[in-house]
């Protein structure tokens, strides 16, 4: 059913089956954290990404999106987001953005996370636990009856209380459904309590971007990877949720999102 501004809102059935979708993104998620160390090429997480989204009965959204050659987005370092898989070999002191997706029945699950390899400087792994920490602030926010940029203020909130970093502008969080990207969008800052409500049966792909320097980016030569005009490291989350009469359901984290959400004294809406 389509709500205001175009916006599709789900029956629970539908978002069982995105439940479905999000928990092969999860699944592929936690395989290809423990597969990135040094020595693996981009293309080796690729394959096995593949391999775990067929194995369980689900297809990419990503691969042949627009045209895009693989099945998880890998993006190294200074690169923001849509990094193509290949032959880039993983070093130690690197780090590596994962953006995976999966769709089950016609439902899309779409989500983030970003990997250390090896040994990173300490000012490298707080960058990336406060994207996170902004994500889960972000989703934490979302209540029935709120606005979207509710969402949207609690991340910019999280990151700017955490030091000096850049929240990427050009790029958003988004709806989600039958269709991997759909209205509305879900920026990364804004004064909270505008843009469309947040009703039942809407779920939404949070995924703050951000980076140790500006915010400002560029898009290399091969039209898809993102990369930070300063060079300097981003990192980058993400998750699809849902609201219920109950709370927040995390759908693409393996438990629901139940103990984050309980750390940050939010009720979990999931079964």
């Amino acid at each position: 059913m389509m709500f205001d501004r175009g916006i599709e809102i789900k029956t629970p059935a539908q978002i069982q089956t995105m439940r479905a979708a999000g928990l092969v993104v999860g699944e592929t998620l936690e395989l290809l954290r423990s597969a990135a160390v040094a020595g693996v090429t981009t293309g080796d997480l690729d394959a096995l990404a593949h391999d775990h989204i067929r194995s369980r009965g689900a297809t990419s959204n990503f691969l042949g999106y627009h045209g895009f050659t693989g099945v998880i987005c890998t993006s190294v370092n200074d690169e923001v987001v849509h990094g193509i898989p290949g032959s880039r070999v993983l070093r130690d002191g690197d780090i590596i953005s994962i953006d995976c997706g999966a769709i089950v029945d016609g439902w899309h699950g779409d989500a983030a996370t970003t990997v250390a390899i090896g040994e990173v400087p300490d000012e490298v792994l707080e960058l990336m636990r406060v994207t996170e920490e902004s994500m889960w602030r972000g989703i934490a926010a979302a209540r029935l009856g709120g606005r979207v940029s509710d969402i949207s203020h609690a991340i910019e909130t999280t990151i700017d209380a955490a030091g000096d970093y850049g929240i990427v502008e050009g790029y958003t969080g988004h709806g989600i459904g039958s269709e991997m990207h759909q209205a509305p969008d879900v920026h990364n800052y804004g004064k909270p309590r505008r843009g469309p409500k947040l009703v039942k049966g809407l779920a939404l792909a949070v995924e703050p971007m951000v980076t140790l320097g500006g915010a400002n980016t560029r898009t290399l030569a091969d039209d898809w990877t993102v990369v930070t005009t300063d060079g300097s490291w981003a990192a980058h989350y993400e998750n699809t949720f849902t609201l219920t009469d109950t709370g927040a359901w995390v759908l693409t984290a393996l438990d629901g999102g139940k103990a984050r959400l309980a750390e940050l004294g939010v009720p979990y809406g999931g079964d």
